[in-house]
């Protein structure tokens, strides 16, 4: 056989392990965005099953998803998938294999940040035992009995979840929880720390949580002040209103994305551009450190804070301190 026909042969096994692949998702209930050779290359990147194993030897290690990208270039695919593809990997295949109970992520430490290298997905124990028996009788009879306790499986994750959740003290004394990890813990000193010591009386009328239902979000008292937002705006993490001051503060938290830079202030500019409140931009940081390593990109007549010296802020220019510039303003200043 020469070279070029087994190329050509290992092409056309690639393309039926693939095939086999995006059928198992079939059968396990996945949405017509799912089934594509990106969500069956991905599967058995999770599986670690290349084109000569049986699915019996199918395996579940913890990989980040760098791993299962260079993996899946590896083992599958004959043009390799950018780094920067690895963004879709998450959004459009693992976010919604971890949302089935297909996969976990972080099962060893939830409470991991999102820019964490150590970031990991497994496929789930019960969902493996099924994956290993496909091509059998087995799969068959088993297949319906894991599709009617896989709800289960997801609340029971759903619930493992739920101890890792962050409590917060809100300005009034009432307590809600937010999702662990990522910039939420940031959160959490900005509701608890800032809040207390530069909005006394100040109402939180919106907090982002990558979780939308802890989130917090008071659209009929943004609607007074004569804003009107939708579910896919670009918000800042962090929205407050100080009635006696009629100011609209608005919270970045700057620990994996960015702070109030010029393009930041812009976009926030225009989205509450009807506001009748005066506006404040705050960025905010886990600490001094991280701050540095933004301040030349913040935008003037905005503020700087860091958690772990909470008393103190650092104010951009301007003749005001913590408070909103009119448009007369705006106009001397730049």
């Amino acid at each position: 056989m020469s070279l070029s026909d087994q190329n050509e042969e290992l092409e056309t096994k690639r393309q039926s392990r693939v095939d086999e692949a995006i059928d198992v998702l079939r059968q396990l209930g996945f949405d017509k965005g799912r089934l594509n050779s990106r969500s069956g290359m991905i599967l058995l990147g999770l599986l670690k099953l290349t084109v000569d194993k049986p699915w019996s030897e199918a395996t579940n290690p913890m990989l980040g998803t760098s791993a299962i990208l260079d993996w899946v270039n590896a083992e599958y695919y004959s043009k390799t998938y950018a780094p920067n593809t690895r963004e879709t990997f998450r959004r459009q295949t693992l976010h919604q294999f971890v949302a089935a109970g297909l996969a976990q992520y972080n099962f060893d430490k939830p409470e991991r940040t999102p820019n964490d290298k150590n970031n990991n997905y497994r496929v789930s124990p019960q969902a493996l035992e099924l994956l290993k028996k496909v091509g059998t009788v087995e799969f068959e009879n088993e297949l319906t009995d894991y599709l009617v306790s896989a709800p289960g499986l997801a609340q029971r994750y759903a619930a493992e979840r739920e101890m890792t959740r962050l409590p917060v003290v809100m300005p009034d004394g009432t307590e809600i929880k937010l999702s662990a990890g990522g910039q939420n813990v940031l959160l959490k000193s900005m509701v608890e720390e800032f809040c207390s010591r530069f909005t006394p009386g100040g109402q939180v009328l919106y907090i982002g949580d990558a979780d939308l239902k802890l989130g917090i979000f008071q659209q009929e008292a943004l609607a007074t002040l004569g804003i009107e937002l939708d579910l896919h705006g670009k918000f800042p993490d962090l929205i407050v209103y100080m009635p006696d001051r009629n100011w609209l503060i608005l919270l970045e938290a700057a620990s994996s994305h960015g702070p109030v830079d010029a393009k930041r202030y812009d976009e926030l500019s225009s989205i509450f551009a009807s506001s009748t409140a005066g506006l404040v931009y705050v960025s905010c940081f886990p600490d001094r450190a991280t701050m540095r390593k933004f301040l030349s990109d913040l935008a003037w007549e905005t503020e700087a804070w860091a958690a772990d010296e909470p008393s103190h802020m650092i104010h951009l220019n301007g003749s005001r301190f913590l408070g909103p510039y009119e448009d007369e303003e705006l106009s001397a200043h730049r």
